[in-house]
């Protein structure tokens, strides 16, 4: 697993695009902690909340020691510490702990480091395609039929495609058209969620094609999708930073039939690339002010927006985005707003 450079961190926040000046804005935590040992499990997120008001500030007051080795990762067992130098707050590694200064050799060591957020929470969503555009999905190959006079299929079974001409690809996600993607404000749709169904692999190619069902989620079925299978590595670098641009934007859904949004939930936000979201942008969440009768004076009143929490966009679309849940003060919902934080 790649991990997140400190260095690359700063690169990008000394820019500016944070932001925000450490100038004008005390970035400290009031209840930090003087010092605090890496524990495993943490993450960066986790632990520059102890010490930042905003945690995605962390490489802004960052101090490298040229002394450490991979100055820029932190381990489990790490103690860090946070000191003053010419009056300004830093952050540094006081004391390194085991993994650092264990003689013997890792595979890869990178693997120990701390991640900047939860892996394991968005791991699901990283490598398969979650949104399509409108004519996308009717424009690939379909199951047409199954072996053995099969009515549906699932995992151990073969599958009949049209068409797949070439042996290009050899491995293939099972997808079916899910609930359209539409904007919050205008309810245009921007897209449609592409459900994995399953996933296989190119047997004969040809019209129609053979495909094997390696594995499913649930049946497959006559007009399935059938796609190339993405192969790139799974993009776990995040730099963390507040948009370059004024964002204002939805919560338009969620996942796992839950009703009620908190921290480590996968939301899916009706902005993306073409406004300035990419992975990493952290967003303020609003719960959205209630409509309520004025019983005094009549008619009705709109209550102002509250604030709900952060998230972290992982993976941009040209107008839709995913994004993950960081930090939660009160239950969201969708509809709830998203904001510059």
């Amino acid at each position: 697993m790649k991990t997140i450079s400190r260095f690359f961190l700063v690169a990008l926040l000394i820019a500016g695009i944070s932001g925000i000046s450490l100038a004008t804005d005390d970035p400290i935590n009031p209840k930090h902690p003087d010092r605090y040992v890496v524990q495993k499990g943490d993450t960066l997120w986790d632990i520059s909340a102890r010490f930042l008001r905003k945690p995605w500030l962390w490489p802004e007051i960052w101090y490298v020691n040229p002394q450490i080795k991979n100055p820029h990762l932190i381990y489990p067992g790490d103690e860090l510490e946070l000191v003053y130098i010419d009056g300004k707050p830093r952050l540094r590694i006081a004391r390194q702990g085991p993994l650092r200064l264990s003689p013997r050799v890792r595979a890869n060591p990178l693997a120990d480091a701390i991640p900047a957020i939860p892996i394991d929470a968005i791991a699901p969503f990283l490598t398969r395609p979650l949104v399509a555009e409108k004519d996308e999905l009717e424009q690939k190959p379909y199951i047409v039929a199954f072996a053995d006079e099969h009515l549906a299929g699932g995992a151990g079974q073969r599958v009949y495609v049209r068409s797949i001409p070439s042996s290009e690809h050899k491995k293939f996600d099972i997808v079916r058209s899910g609930q359209a993607y539409k904007d919050g404000d205008t309810g245009e749709i921007l897209g449609y969620e592409a459900l994995l169904v399953g996933i296989g692999s190119l047997r004969h190619s040809g019209d129609p094609a053979t495909v094997f069902v390696d594995a499913s989620n649930q049946e497959v079925l006559t007009g399935d999708r059938v796609i190339p299978t993405e192969m790139d590595a799974m993009a776990t670098d995040f730099h963390p930073h507040a948009p370059a641009q004024k964002v204002e934007g939805n919560i338009i859904a969620m996942f796992d039939g839950i009703t009620q949004i908190g921290q480590y939930d996968i939301v899916v936000l009706d902005r993306g690339h073409a406004n300035g979201l990419d992975a990493g942008t952290v967003l303020q969440v609003k719960n959205a002010g209630e409509t309520i009768p004025d019983n005094i004076g009549g008619g009705k009143v709109t209550l102002p927006d509250e604030s709900a929490g952060l998230l972290m966009v992982f993976r941009s679309f040209d107008r839709v985005s995913f994004g993950i849940i960081m930090h939660a003060t009160r239950a969201m919902h969708v509809g709830d707003r998203v904001v510059n934080p």
